[in-house]
């Protein structure tokens, strides 16, 4: 790994190519997985991965930390986890005859903090992230710490049937750049895990990016340029999720209990600059907003039970939103990247 970060647009090319190398190396058979992951801590948005356990959702999060030369903590969500769990404690400690308090910083105070299970932990201990994920600093005691930059929080979520869970607040799902749904991997992926996991231990994911380095990404995210019509896009999509507007489509007037928000519009922007720079550009596309749609809208959708007992996911509003939305726009929801550049 370099000491110096080359800032240069193909040096930033490089890093990204670089991690996503090293990362596919040390993950097997979840290469969408890592492209989200990454493009979610290029844009400094937190993760939530929802799978059945065993399927790599902790790799990728050691991974990534490994790889990009981040701090890690990790909270393994359980009933009886509290909020001083999570933030930190004050303690009573001797200072040569006289005592007083000093805080014990809890995992949270890291870079890209792995939330196992997060549903798994009280509502009361989940809200204790949320003015980490919003704000990037906590309060305790009223004293105002901020966290280390940057911060990720990359959450694990088992579906809401299996035992022991409890639905996540809408607030906190919200705070989520990408909701994403780990499947299981298939034939070919699985005797490849088996035959590099059995065997020898493997090479942990080793640092070729530094921290400047992300930083460096995180910013030239931000220049990333995005054609006028694509926001337009993105934010049409964003007001047709939702169920009181008269230009919805019916699928949407019908089955959606609430629809997506500003942070929704926010979070396809954000996603499509992401996406141009891993795949190497500095100018973003329709297709680099439609890379992300799923990840960044279907937990800010909720369907009703109407459209629940009949089989409707929010997956299904956000495509017809999203189908609406490029009807609206017109012609110019087809410039692609060489036009946009130009």
């Amino acid at each position: 790994m370099k000491t110096e970060t080359d800032t240069s647009m193909e040096g930033l090319l490089e890093l990204v190519a670089a991690a996503r190398r090293e990362m596919a190396r040390a993950v097997v058979g979840q290469e969408e997985m890592i492209d989200l992951v990454l493009a979610a801590i290029l844009c400094e948005g937190h993760v939530l991965l929802e799978g059945v356990p065993g399927i790599g959702k902790t790799l990728i999060a050691t991974s990534a930390a490994g790889c990009l030369s981040l701090d890690y903590g990790r909270i393994q969500f359980t009933p009886d986890l509290m909020p001083s769990d999570v933030l930190g404690a004050s303690m009573l400690e001797d200072r040569g005859g006289q005592y007083g308090l000093r805080f014990e910083k809890g995992p949270v105070f890291a870079n890209l903090v792995l939330a196992d299970e997060i549903n798994r932990a009280s509502p009361k201990t989940q809200s204790a992230l949320l003015e980490a994920m919003q704000e990037r600093a906590v309060t305790v005691r009223g004293d105002t710490m901020a966290l280390p930059r940057p911060f990720i929080v990359l959450a694990t979520q088992n579906p809401l049937e299996m035992e022991g869970t409890y639905p996540l607040p809408e607030a906190q799902i919200d705070r989520f750049l990408f909701k994403a749904i780990v499947g299981h991997p298939g034939l070919e992926d699985l005797v490849r895990i088996v035959g590099l996991t059995v065997g020898a231990p493997r090479t942990p994911a080793r640092p070729v990016v530094s921290r400047e380095g992300v930083a460096a990404l995180q910013e030239a995210v931000r220049g990333v340029e995005l054609p006028p019509a694509m926001v337009e896009y993105a934010a049409r999509t964003v007001m047709l999720t939702q169920g009181d507007r008269p230009e919805a489509p019916q699928a949407v007037r019908d089955f959606c209990r609430y629809g997506a928000g500003p942070r929704g519009a926010q979070a396809l922007v954000l996603a499509a600059k992401a996406a141009a720079l891993l795949d190497g550009r500095f100018h973003a596309g329709m297709k680099d907003l439609e890379r992300f749609l799923l990840p960044a809208l279907r937990h800010r959708v909720s369907v009703n039970f109407e459209g629940q007992s009949q089989g409707v996911l929010p997956e299904d509003l956000v495509k017809a939103a999203a189908a609406a939305a490029r009807t609206a726009v017109g012609p110019d929801a087809a410039l692609g990247p060489e036009k946009a550049k130009a």
